[in-house]
């Protein structure tokens, strides 16, 4: 099966604040339920793919859950979410391209779909790194926070939660700025050939440019992340899918390109 990217990005390419961007299309406030409707959709035409993405989604945190319980450092299980949060995108790259492979009528296969990061290699290592880099700075942060606990105190809500406040404080800070980063940088990279950076600015753009529909499609993510921990992640058998091709249907209904896609 062929593996096709869009030839025209440079055309596609416009001027604005935010250095060179894909143009994007201006969102409704809640544009994203019809993305977790065609989500659902995907998922009912490949449930075993489906499940199998949702299997791996679900060990990464049970993997978590068994190094704090084995270390007993409770103090890395908040930094340990963001990690999650922050490796989910490039991990979903699988997903993107079974509701891609579905778009173009086409039979999606595991084994095509883990194929998918190698389309646009570098940067997709690139991004990666990206990343990797900004997990380390959450833990490096997180590590500091908690160096300052004092030693003698008693692990008690009461002198905790001012370092909760300021880990709070601080790891939603660096949410926000992963979410503007990764919203649609990883299906850029999957379906143009283009640069890292283009990709990420135009992530961040659209996410600017269309703050309302966002800021509710990140709080589905949240939710749906919060139903993952409370369900001790079995949820996410079934969720973290979802999300993945409700990014991708995402992506084709924000980011524009010079040409119909013809499969929309």
């Amino acid at each position: 099966m062929s593996q096709q990217f869009d030839e025209e990005p440079e055309a596609a390419v416009t001027n604005s604040s935010f250095a060179r961007v894909l143009p994007c299309k201006k969102l409704d406030t809640f544009d994203s339920i019809k993305w977790i409707r065609l989500a659902i959709t995907d998922f009912k035409r490949a449930p075993v793919i489906s499940l199998a993405y949702g299997l791996i989604f679900t060990l990464i945190p049970w993997s978590i859950f068994y190094l704090v319980d084995s270390t007993g450092w409770y103090m890395i299980i908040f930094p340990a979410m963001v990690c999650f949060m922050l490796l989910g995108p490039y991990l979903a790259a699988g997903l993107y391209d079974v509701s891609w492979q579905f778009a173009k009528k086409n039979n999606p296969s595991f084994r095509h779909s883990l194929k998918a990061m190698s389309r646009n290699a570098v940067n997709e290592w690139a991004f990666a790194l990206l990343l990797m880099v900004l997990m380390i700075f959450w833990l490096r942060i997180a590590s500091l926070i908690h160096a300052l606990y004092p030693s003698y105190e008693a692990y008690t809500l009461q002198s905790l939660w001012p370092f909760l406040l300021v880990g709070t404080i601080v790891g939603a800070a660096i949410t926000v700025l992963v979410f503007f980063i990764t919203a649609f940088t990883q299906p850029i990279l999957l379906e143009r050939r283009v640069d890292l950076a283009t990709a990420v600015f135009s992530s961040m753009n659209a996410v600017w440019l269309n703050k309302k529909a966002m800021f509710f499609w990140a709080a589905i993510i949240l939710f749906c992340v919060f139903l993952g921990f409370v369900t001790f992640f079995f949820a996410f058998l079934v969720i973290m899918p979802i999300l993945g091709y409700a990014s991708w249907h995402g992506y084709i209904d924000t980011i524009e390109v010079k040409r119909d896609r013809g499969y929309e």
